[in-house]
């Protein structure tokens, strides 16, 4: 079963998930926001609950760490809408586009892509 990641955990994610595979601690630390200023021991405890979650291999080469991911970002986006879906919508794709365009215009490309989407799924 795979939770729900904390943003700070997400970040990392996210980070590693842009990158090629293996990546070093200090290549993480390099590419974080740089305003968001986070000491080497943080991060290096967040890729240990990372690896624990499941979420990431870790290998020791040489003197450094490295690390892959496990899990896809999209295989973990789609577990996370699908976990929000069933909470606050019941799991009713069209209560969750209600709320999420009520009041706001849908531009031509919005519904073109929405489009494309439901002719691939297969709904007319």
């Amino acid at each position: 079963m795979i939770k729900r990641l904390p943003d700070s955990e997400f970040e990392i994610m996210d980070i590693i998930w842009a990158s090629a595979p293996p990546i070093t601690t200090v290549q993480i630390v390099d590419k974080m926001d740089p305003k968001r200023i986070l000491k080497m021991q943080t991060v290096l405890t967040m890729l240990v609950r990372l690896v624990e979650k499941g979420f990431l291999t870790s290998e020791r080469v040489g003197r450094e760490r490295i690390y892959s991911p496990i899990i896809s970002k999209q295989d973990y986006m789609q577990i996370e809408i699908g976990n929000f879906m069933a909470r606050h919508y019941i799991n009713s794709m069209g209560g969750f586009i209600k709320t999420f365009y009520d009041g706001q215009v849908l531009s031509a490309e919005d519904i073109k892509e929405l489009e494309g989407w439901l002719a691939e799924k297969g709904v007319k």
